[in-house]
């Protein structure tokens, strides 16, 4: 069985992120950053895959060579081959069209994706793949097994979970739940210079044309003052629930 992991390059939720040029243009200077946590529960059961069925595992991201520390850590946790598309990700329509364009060439069985990015949270990648190659689609999944040229997946919807069946080629959206926090895997020194040795494949894109523009980034408002309410004083709660807050 043929993988596919794609992978994105996104900031460590613990940086401190600030904008440039009025807002419009995301500064890095800073910034640490990590294989996408989605993408890493995904990476981690396609190493399940190798190790267990001998599965032959390949990694792909969209971006420039400020991403190959990221995805050189995906071929320290055991990945086989890695491939970068040279071109900036600019918007899901545009990174789809060039992940699709790597997993025709590849005629990959299994494409594992990250339900989303935990930095512009779009979700769109992984569906817009699937249809682009005309595979078979299941998103939010947390549990996947392969049987042959057959695949159950576990996905969690509305009020709990379902349990689907799909030949393959599939592709999948994962999340937590695919493998637990405590089964991800940290690279050892001996991954590490193996990684170095392993294949780092720079292609040229299909300069797919993106479909959407970032116009500008705000932050969140910051948090109001916190008001505290003695546990005996019930009405005062009250009042400050239904005239300030508006919430009753």
């Amino acid at each position: 069985m043929k993988i596919l992991v794609c992978i994105s390059h996104v900031p460590d939720t613990t940086s401190k992120i600030n904008f440039t040029e009025n807002d419009t243009q995301f500064d890095t200077n800073g910034v640490q950053f990590v294989i996408n946590p989605n993408d890493e529960f995904g990476l981690t059961r396609a190493m399940w895959f190798k190790e267990k069925q001998g599965a032959s595992v390949d990694v792909v991201t969209v971006g420039g060579k400020d991403t190959e520390p990221t995805i050189r850590k995906a071929l320290a946790i055991g990945a086989d081959t890695a491939i970068r598309v040279d071109t900036e990700a600019r918007d899901g329509f545009q990174v789809a069209k060039e992940l699709a364009k790597v997993a025709q060439d590849g005629s990959y069985d299994l494409i594992i994706a990250g339900r989303e990015s935990i930095d512009y949270n779009g979700g769109m990648v992984p569906g817009m793949l699937a249809k682009l190659i005309g595979a078979e689609f299941i998103n939010t999944c947390v549990s996947l097994e392969v049987e042959d040229n057959k695949a159950t997946a576990v996905r969690e919807i509305d009020g709990g979970k379902e349990t689907l069946t799909a030949s393959l080629p599939l592709v999948i959206g994962g999340q937590k739940g695919l493998v637990e926090e405590s089964d991800l895997k940290i690279p050892n020194m001996r991954g590490i210079m193996m990684a170095r040795k392993k294949p780092l494949n720079v292609v040229d894109p299909v300069e797919a044309k993106p479909q959407s523009a970032t116009q500008k980034f705000e932050k969140p408002a910051p948090k109001g003052d916190i008001k505290l309410i003695d546990p005996d004083n019930i009405d005062a709660l009250i009042d400050l629930l239904h005239n300030e807050a508006k919430a009753i």
